[in-house]
């Protein structure tokens, strides 16, 4: 199933085949930020027990084992830099919710795949990211 990508000039509906026959749903480029449908729901789920007008901060940051960390937090809406990519997901069956990359993240994690599993061994959010070359075990550090 794919959902509209809204950013402030324009609403694209792009989607991009994964692994396992899941669908996640990209940028209005069709890449930026996969987001599966699992990781969608959870994402808007979460969201909605933040209250008020909370985004998700996706990015990197140095450290972890790999020698790159990825970092999620929801931030006030009000904490949007100008520079920040913003992308609207619709899942299914949840609320709607905004993402943020800043561009020095971006050039990290563009065309990342974040999935959801909740699974007890190695469930949680799981990163997948083609500009990684290599990744740690944990799934949360990497390497470029």
């Amino acid at each position: 199933m794919s959902s509209p990508v809204q950013t402030p000039s324009s609403t694209v509906t792009a989607t991009a085949a994964v692994t396992d026959n899941v669908t996640a749903t990209a940028g209005v480029d069709g890449k930026g930020i996969l987001i599966t449908e699992p990781a969608m729901r959870q994402l808007g789920t979460l969201m909605a027990s933040q209250g008020g007008d909370k985004v998700l901060r996706v990015g990197v940051r140095s450290g972890g084992c790999s020698g790159m960390s990825y970092t999620m937090d929801f931030i006030e809406g009000t904490g949007i830099l100008g520079d920040d990519e913003t992308y609207t997901y619709e899942p299914a069956g949840a609320p709607s919710f905004r993402v943020i990359c800043d561009p020095k993240s971006l050039l990290y994690i563009y065309g990342m795949q974040l999935d959801f599993s909740s699974a007890l061994i190695g469930g949680g959010f799981n990163f997948t990211n083609p500009n990684a070359s290599q990744t740690c075990g944990c799934g949360s550090s990497f390497a470029v």
